[in-house]
C-alpha cells in the first residue's frame, strides 16, 4: 500500500517537535523498560522497513528471556491461526502451517525470524487479522461506522484517502475503513483472550494499525493497560504523542514514488468481471 505503513492506512501528518514522544535512546530492546510492564505491549511496523523486523525479534527474544512474553499476536496472520501447539524444536515449514501463512501477502522470510524465535522460546504465535474470507462481508456492515468517535472516524476517511494517493472511489471510502476498524477489533480480542497476569502480550502490526487514537488500543477493554511502540523508519512522518508512547526511529529508506508503482499496480491488476 502507497505511502502506508500498513496496507490500508496512510501515515499521520507530521506533528510538531513539542507534540512527540521522546525517541528511542540507542540501546534496544532494553529502553522497552521505560513502556513496561503492560499487559498489552503494541509495536508498529512500517511493512518495508527491514530494520523493523528485527526489532521486532529482538523484542519477542528479549521479553521471552524474562520470562515475561504470555504470546506474540500478529496482523501477518489470520485469527484462529496459532503455533500454541507446536514444540520448541518445530520446523518453519511447521510453523508456516500452523498459521496457515499466506507468503505472497507476507513474505516469510522477512517475518518467519521473528516467528520463530517465540516459537523456539516455547511462546505461542497467534494470527490476530481478520480472516480474509470476512472481508467482503465486512464492508456492508455499517455497525463499524459507530465504533470511532466522527472526528475520529473522519480522520480514518483521511488516512484511507490518502494512502491510496486519491485512486479510490469515495463510494469505497466508507466500506475500506469498515475492514480497517474490523481489522483492529480482531486483533484486539486475540490479545485479549491471551492475556497472563504479569505477562505481556506483544502485538505486532503496520503502525496504523497501533495507533492509540484509531487503531487495536481503541478496541481493548478498560482494564487493559495498552502501551504503544512506533518503529519509524527517518524519513517517515512522526506519530503524535496521543498515539505512541515511545518512538524507534530507524535509517531512512531509499526514496521512491510509491503512488507511481500503485498506478502502475493497479493499471496492470486484471478486471473483475
Amino acid at each position: 500500500m502507497a505511502r502506508r505503513a500498513l496496507p490500508l492506512v496512510a501515515a499521520l501528518a507530521l506533528a510538531g517537535c513539542a507534540n512527540q514522544p521522546p525517541e528511542m535512546p540507542a540501546s534496544w530492546p532494553a529502553r522497552l523498560q521505560q513502556v513496561l510492564p503492560a499487559d498489552v505491549l503494541l509495536l508498529g511496523e512500517q511493512h518495508d522497513a527491514a530494520e523493523h523486523q528485527r526489532l521486532q525479534r529482538e523484542a519477542v527474544q528479549w521479553l521471552a528471556a524474562r520470562g515475561t512474553l504470555a504470546a506474540v499476536v500478529m496482523e501477518m496472520a489470520e485469527q484462529g491461526g496459532s503455533t500454541a501447539g507446536l514444540p520448541r524444536g518445530a520446523t518453519e515449514a511447521q510453523a508456516q502451517a500452523a498459521l496457515n501463512w499466506q507468503d505472497k501477502a507476507w513474505p516469510w522470510a522477512k517475518y518467519g525470524p521473528v516467528v520463530m524465535a517465540a516459537v523456539e522460546a516455547g511462546v505461542p504465535v497467534l494470527g490476530g487479522n481478520l480472516p480474509r474470507s470476512q472481508m467482503r462481508a465486512t464492508m456492508g456492515q455499517a455497525q463499524w461506522d459507530a465504533h470511532l468517535p466522527a472526528p475520529a472516524l473522519q480522520r480514518q476517511y483521511t488516512e484511507i484517502r490518502d494512502g491510496h494517493c486519491g485512486l479510490l472511489p469515495e463510494a469505497q471510502i466508507a466500506p475500506m475503513a469498515r475492514i480497517q476498524i474490523a481489522r483492529d477489533a480482531s486483533m484486539a480480542q486475540t490479545a485479549t483472550a491471551a492475556l497472563q497476569p504479569g505477562k505481556t502480550v506483544l502485538l505486532i502490526a503496520g503502525a496504523g494499525h497501533v495507533w492509540r487514537s484509531l487503531g487495536v488500543p481503541t478496541h481493548l477493554g478498560g482494564g487493559v493497560k495498552a502501551q504503544v511502540v512506533v518503529a519509524r523508519a527517518g524519513g517517515a512522518p512522526a506519530t503524535t504523542h496521543a498515539d505512541a508512547d515511545l518512538l524507534a526511529p530507524t535509517p531512512a529508506l531509499p526514496p521512491r514514488d510509491a503512488c507511481a508503482e500503485l498506478r502502475e499496480q493497479w493499471k496492470a491488476a486484471p478486471r473483475q468481471p
